[in-house]
């Protein structure tokens, strides 16, 4: 539907210079239009769909942009070149339009809409939204760093929305730890800044950076570019600087935690992907190779160690989320063309997938009153509404057929044999066959089998949840297995492949 409504955009888009650019204002004031909105208005009916509408304008404005830059197009450039959209920007406005869109449907709530603080909690949700977009768009790293660290402050708030003092400490750590991120990043920028200044060509500009080439000194250079992708992989979830992310997932409302694995850990990996060209563009790119090899496999081993103990449905799916963007690291590392179009591929299929079954597991609370693994039973029979797309959120998760995370990470095995990375691919292999393992037999757990008898008629937030929409959820999760075979995207992957310089 998306596409079909943006296909007159795109032709505007190619045929002149103003439609363009303002695609990307509209992308980016959007949301934080909805956000006024809700804060002026405070009518129950703006407080209820405000995110959606946000989510809404993100996916149309990133179908339109990227169906202009693809095959070919010029990249969108605006203020003075400090915001521009190539094929790499205008995919990932794609994932973060269509995972937002997901999670704020399907966490449509009326109860909270009429509570005292649902305006202020889907203010948080529109404002999160604009620093997202603002970090996908920016062309300039200083930027991007910005809209990072707003993220941090928006999704802060939004963690310890429920209050009390698991939610709060929650919040705490994670402000706590992904400043400590941040810091680091920032303190890499101003060495790779420091590095161009010292060529004589001072400048955060990426594309300036790639185009332009400059000399820097390739010790100076490479600790920064270093520092900056670890920093960033902070935000992405990368073991070992993971710790923020079971707390805060675990503690945010089921919408939030969606947001959160579904797009803000891969809008924080498109700045990993940025500094790994630079990498490879300024020096040889053996550095952040490594780094994202290393990161990838330790965090696939986290997750493999640590999801077979869980006990809490949703810090499990924290824990799925490091295993997805370890197998996203190790794909950037291998680093040719096959690995970077099934890690792409694979980004936006986990994101549709996990903010699904996030959205659930938060129906999951609301009917059962806990996310207690052991105290969940027999969800299939006792509610199916709720127990069956959890169900397929959670297989789609772990790649089962039909899934289009089974063929990304095929192709990612793939890849890497061709590359000389038998060893890495074989580690993957046992990793993924123990995360399967865990995660699988929590999910049997808790939809098969014979529910308990019922306690009576259902709690008002039961009932919502029972009614709640299944259409979001239901679209995502047939998104999530027909992407990777939808062959139309192959050149729209290959253009932004070219831009993070695919090997062969």
């Amino acid at each position: 539907m998306a596409a079909v409504l943006t296909v007159p955009l795109a032709a505007a888009l190619t045929a002149g210079p103003v439609v363009g650019p303002a695609l990307v204002w509209v992308a980016l004031l959007g949301p934080g239009l909805c956000a006024l909105a809700v804060l002026l208005l405070r009518r129950r009916a703006v407080v209820l769909v405000a995110d959606v509408v946000a989510s809404s304008v993100v996916l149309l404005c990133g179908v339109a942009l990227l169906a202009g830059v693809a095959d070919g197009g010029a990249a969108v450039v605006t203020a003075g070149g400090l915001l521009r959209v190539d094929p790499l920007a205008g995919y990932l406005l794609v994932v973060v339009g269509a995972v937002a869109l997901t999670a704020t449907w399907g966490g449509l709530s009326p109860g909270r809409a009429r509570s005292r603080r649902g305006g202020r909690y889907t203010a948080l949700v529109c404002l999160f939204l604009t620093a997202m977009v603002l970090a996908v768009v920016a062309d300039d790293l200083g930027v991007t760093w910005v809209a990072v660290e707003g993220t941090t402050i928006t999704t802060a708030f939004l963690v310890g929305f429920a209050g009390g003092r698991r939610a709060v400490e929650a919040a705490w750590k994670y402000v706590v730890l992904a400043s400590v991120g941040v810091g680091i990043a920032f303190l890499g920028l101003v060495l790779l800044y420091a590095a161009t200044r010292a060529a004589g060509d001072p400048t955060l500009s990426w594309v300036r950076l790639v185009t332009d080439r400059p000399a820097v000194d390739p010790t100076v250079a490479r600790m920064g570019l270093l520092l900056a992708a670890l920093g960033f992989a902070t935000k992405a979830g990368l073991a070992p600087m993971h710790a923020w992310l079971p707390d805060a997932h675990s503690q945010a409302p089921a919408p939030v935690s969606g947001l959160m694995s579904g797009v803000l850990l891969a809008v924080a990996f498109g700045a990993v992907l940025r500094i790994q060209r630079l990498d490879a563009v300024l020096l040889d790119g053996a550095a952040v190779r490594t780094l994202l090899l290393v990161g990838g496999l330790l965090s696939l081993l986290v997750a493999a160690v640590l999801v077979v103990t869980q006990r809490d449905v949703k810090r499990m799916l924290a824990y799925s989320s490091i295993e997805h963007m370890g197998l996203v690291a190790v794909a950037a590392a291998v680093g040719n063309r096959l690995a970077l179009a099934a890690m792409l591929v694979h980004l936006l299929v986990h994101g549709l997938a996990k903010a699904s079954t996030f959205v659930m597991a938060g129906r999951v609370l609301a009917v059962e009153g806990t996310t207690a693994i052991a105290d969940v039973q027999g969800l299939v029979r006792s509610a199916p509404r709720v127990g069956v797309p959890f169900l397929a959120g959670a297989v789609t998760l772990l790649g089962l057929p039909p899934s289009g995370l089974f063929l990304t990470e095929a192709a990612l095995v793939v890849a890497g044999l061709r590359s000389g990375y038998g060893w890495a691919m074989a580690i993957v292999l046992v990793l993924l066959l123990v995360v399967f393992v865990g995660m699988g037999r929590a999910v049997m757990a808790m939809t098969l089998g014979a529910p308990p008898a019922p306690a009576g008629p259902p709690e008002p937030a039961a009932a919502e949840a029972l009614s709640a929409p299944l259409a979001p959820v239901s679209l995502a999760l047939a998104a999530a297995c027909l992407l990777a075979l939808a062959t139309p995207l192959a050149g729209t992957l290959d253009s932004v492949v070219a831009v993070l310089g695919g090997a062969p």
